[in-house]
């Protein structure tokens, strides 16, 4: 376990590791909203490139509702991760709810042509008031 990414899934080799911040600076919780930013770290532990093509989240509020968010590539980006490095990126994710939570998969392209999914492990956002 990594103490800087403390949620962490490995598909086929590949690694992805969560860290996740609690942004009260661009939270306004009298207004109904608050605000997390996320890193993830994809590692590639595999002997091929890989590229990723497409992101899925399900995004889970502190009421059980959930959004679902697709789309191509992460932060404008659809990133090749050659084997043995890794790729960072910074994104974020509003609620109006203090508690929710994040999972989903990225859409990957190998050399050979073979497309197949990997997992994003499930994160818990909860607001540090709540946690008390």
């Amino acid at each position: 376990m990594n103490a800087l990414f403390p949620f962490h899934a490995t598909t086929r080799g590949i690694n992805v590791h969560v860290a996740v911040t609690f942004l009260p600076e661009q939270s306004e919780p009298d207004r109904g909203r608050w605000f997390w930013a996320y890193h993830i770290r994809i590692e590639n532990d595999g002997d091929q490139p890989i590229q990723l093509l497409t992101r899925h989240w399900i995004i889970t509020d502190g009421r059980g509702t959930q959004h679902r968010v697709d789309g191509d590539g992460v932060v404008g980006e659809q990133p090749v991760v050659q084997p043995g490095k890794s790729y960072d990126y910074v994104s974020g994710c509003p609620l109006n709810t203090p508690t929710g939570s994040m999972r989903g998969h990225y859409h990957m392209i190998g050399v050979s042509g073979e497309t197949f999914d990997i997992a994003i492990p499930h994160f818990a956002l909860i607001a540090p008031a709540v946690a008390e």
